[in-house]
């Protein structure tokens, strides 16, 4: 991880994602922050019950402790909750849903180019999915920029992360699903869900994936 991007602070990376949001007339969906720095996900869920969530809360509630420092901003649920089909498309354009990845606990990751925290949290997500990715576990970036692929292959090219794939939603329908259901309010956005396909905790706003804190809270989901 380089000294350039632990120097830049969270209200800075903002600050400049709201300035190229001006420019480009995306910044209707940045990250907005609530006093807490998430948004109060268990009070405005209203997520339609699509699915049967079996996780057991008493080891949901080990996850709780994990989010802390770093990962502070992650909402850990009470109890898992079954989210609507969320689809998109693999690099080589194959359909997709959430379901497609049944037993692998994930963190699912919503970016954008011209979204400067994704921007910036892009080599730690690498570095998470070099570090703990495995058969039980995956970071899911789904990049949202609408038109072709383009511009997101080229920027994952220039900064050498090659490891997460290229799925994408040009539809921008994944974020619009979350955002009705009450878990996305900006970008990025970062939900944890279980092996059975259950979200179990839901974060907006960046945050930095490669440290200590970060990878503790993917070691507790992953052993759930």
């Amino acid at each position: 991880m380089s000294q350039s991007r632990k120097s830049l602070s969270t209200g800075a990376l903002i600050a400049i994602a709201i300035a190229l949001g001006a420019v480009v007339g995306a910044a209707g969906i940045y990250w907005k922050a609530s006093p807490s720095g998430n948004a109060p996900v268990e009070e405005s869920l209203a997520v339609a019950e699509a699915g049967t969530c079996e996780a057991d809360p008493e080891m949901l509630a080990t996850l709780k402790p994990l989010a802390t420092g770093e990962v502070a901003a992650m909402a850990v649920r009470e109890d898992p909750v079954a989210l609507p089909e969320l689809g998109f498309v693999s690099d080589q354009g194959e359909a997709m849903t959430l379901a497609d990845f049944s037993g692998q606990a994930l963190l699912v990751n919503l970016w954008a180019t011209w979204c400067a925290p994704c921007r910036a949290e892009m080599p730690a997500l690498a570095e998470l999915q070099s570090e703990l990715g495995d058969e039980n576990f995956k970071v899911l970036a789904i990049n949202i920029d609408t038109g072709d692929v383009a511009k997101p292959k080229a920027f994952l090219d220039e900064i050498g992360v090659a490891n997460l794939g290229l799925y994408r939603d040009a539809s921008m329908g994944v974020f619009n699903t979350l955002k009705k259901e009450g878990l996305a309010f900006g970008l990025p956005v970062t939900l944890m869900i279980g092996k059975d396909g259950c979200m179990l905790g839901a974060m907006n706003g960046p945050a930095e994936w490669a440290s200590g804190d970060a990878k503790a809270l993917v070691a507790g989901l992953k052993a759930l």
